[in-house]
């Protein structure tokens, strides 16, 4: 008889436990769910994987669209190069100049203003990463490549 009620103490104890533990997932439910307008926590989480496969999503769009951007970004202009300069022994000053416009991978133009008495002469050579496609560049037109390329 004293088995029995040692059993039944034991299974009033038992019980006693498990009802705390599920008073305890009840109120810890109830917080995750407050002001969800009495939706089931299934349906929050659902809500927030949603959310989340979007967020996903538009983050790839924005990465992607960053390195379109970073990819063009190259090709315009953004080193400037300008040097004045004094060709010719008989003009003063240094009325002349060389102009040079390059793009990240130091590939653009070069264009030279070349004053004398009798008038002044613009050219323009094309450069593939510092150097000069078609034509030779003079010192004074890689001293404004230079220039560019430390600006």
């Amino acid at each position: 008889m004293v088995i029995v009620y040692v059993l039944l103490f034991l299974l009033i104890l038992w019980l006693i436990g498990l009802t705390y533990f599920l008073w305890k997932s009840q109120a810890h439910y109830n917080t995750l769910t407050e002001g969800t307008n009495g939706r089931t926590l299934q349906a929050i989480l659902d809500n927030v994987m949603r959310d989340m496969a979007d967020a996903k999503n538009r983050l790839m769009h924005l990465d992607k669209q960053t390195q379109k951007l970073q990819h063009d970004g190259a090709m315009h202009i953004q080193k400037i190069g300008l040097l004045r300069f004094n060709p010719f022994n008989d003009t003063g000053g240094d009325q002349s100049f060389i102009f040079a416009l390059l793009n990240d991978k130091d590939t653009g133009i070069v264009i030279s203003g070349l004053y004398s008495r009798s008038g002044t002469r613009w050219y323009a050579k094309r450069v593939e990463e510092g150097r000069g496609v078609e034509h030779e560049l003079s010192s004074e037109e890689k001293k404004a490549i230079a220039l560019a390329k430390a600006n």
